[in-house]
């Protein structure tokens, strides 16, 4: 199997994940009243799991991140963004709804003038 093909397959599946991830994080902030309690207890889970992922592969790599060019830690503010807006907003305008905006804020960001892929913004190029 191809890198390529291998790199689709993982990002088809992570697509997956998005509308299940919106669903149980948005049915876990129901549950406990609070959105940003569930997006707290999802990135608590999360960083468990990035760590054990980070031991296996080894650690050294994160010793370079005092060097790396602050703005790019702004990523955290954006995941934390979308974690806590879908486990908000879904329960009132619906999984479906909230994830259709989602992909439609990607297809409008796709439009030529506007997109990383096309600009090089942030140092990200297409690989293909």
């Amino acid at each position: 199997m191809s890198n390529t093909t291998l790199y689709a397959l993982t990002m088809l599946a992570a697509g997956f994940g998005i509308p299940i991830l919106a669903a149980l994080n948005a049915a876990l902030g129901v549950r406990l009243g609070s959105p940003v309690a569930a997006g707290a207890i999802l990135f608590c889970v999360a960083l468990s799991a990035t760590v054990i992922a980070l031991l296996i592969t080894g650690p050294a790599p994160i010793l370079q991140a005092p060097s790396a060019p602050k703005h790019l830690f702004l990523a955290g503010f954006l995941v934390a963004f979308y974690v806590l807006s879908i486990t908000y907003v879904a329960p009132h305008f619906g999984i479906g709804n909230a994830v259709f905006f989602v992909l439609l804020a990607r297809i409008i960001h796709q439009t030529p003038g506007i997109s990383f892929r096309r600009t090089g913004s942030a140092g990200l190029t297409a690989a293909f």
